[in-house]
């Protein structure tokens, strides 16, 4: 693999290009996929395996049908906790830890001159990436390293599920100076067992409904959380030095209990 080089224009131009293709594509991002293509070339940030490999993913995207493209980009990111480019997802899941991690991220985008709209969310991969493009390159590197076992994760979670959208992770893993390999993940459970509702008191079988003067079972099921919507990108206005992101360096959420291994 070749030397990789992060000078501050090359890595910014790299980073945004590699937001970008994390977002939703829509007809304006197919239409500038291969002015994209050109801007990622032109620069000295990836390998030329890379390259090739975030090649294909373009080709795809501009390949084919544009109503297919996006029911795939929703299927594969919206559909799932493995796959969430909202990265809290994979550090603190539904816990109550996961709204002051927010608040604490917005305060480190607006201390760095940075608003996201109304619709947006702080910990999407895509937002991250383009807070990245406006740090130093040293600054910008350890913000990838902070976060790179959740890169490794959706690597890994992408790379299983064959999708070509896996090279621009590989891509953000490189850039952190990370290896890239995929690890072993738990079985994400299927849409169909997410939404699945048991039946009230297990029907009238022997562990349901009793006789009267018996005390009848109640079986109180957690509900997952809705659909995940991806999110636009933040505005820019500031360059500034980044900051630590402690939040980031929690463990991957653990498998709910009763879920399948």
């Amino acid at each position: 693999m070749s030397t990789i080089y992060t000078d501050q224009p090359s890595l910014k131009t790299t980073l945004r290009v590699l937001a970008h293709l994390l977002d939703y594509p829509d007809a304006a991002l197919r239409a500038a996929l291969p002015e994209m293509r050109d801007a990622l070339h032109a620069q000295d940030t990836l390998c030329a395996q890379r390259l090739g490999e975030i090649d294909s993913l373009i080709d795809t995207l501009l390949g084919d049908d544009g109503f297919d493209t996006e029911a795939a980009y929703v299927d594969l990111f919206d559909r799932g906790r493995g796959t969430a480019l909202h990265l809290f997802e994979h550090v603190h899941g539904d816990s109550r830890e996961r709204g002051p991690a927010m608040i604490d991220l917005i305060q480190t985008y607006e201390q760095a001159g940075l608003y996201l709209a109304s619709d947006e969310l702080p910990d999407h991969l895509t937002v991250l990436l383009e807070y990245a493009s406006t740090q130093p390159p040293e600054s910008a590197r350890g913000l990838l390293g902070e976060t790179a076992h959740i890169l490794r994760n959706l690597y890994s979670a992408l790379t299983r599920r064959q999708s070509a959208y896996a090279s621009v992770l590989a891509a953000l893993l490189d850039l952190a100076g990370e290896p890239v390999r995929a690890v072993e993940l738990p079985r994400e459970p299927g849409l169909d067992e997410t939404w699945s509702e048991p039946a009230a008191f297990d029907g009238c079988s022997s562990q349901g409904q009793r006789r009267p003067g018996e005390p009848q079972p109640v079986r109180i099921v957690r509900n997952e959380r809705e659909p995940l919507q991806t999110q636009s990108r933040m505005q820019l206005h500031a360059q500034p030095d980044a900051q630590s992101h402690a939040q980031f360096r929690a463990q991957p959420v653990q498998p709910e209990q009763g879920a399948s291994a």
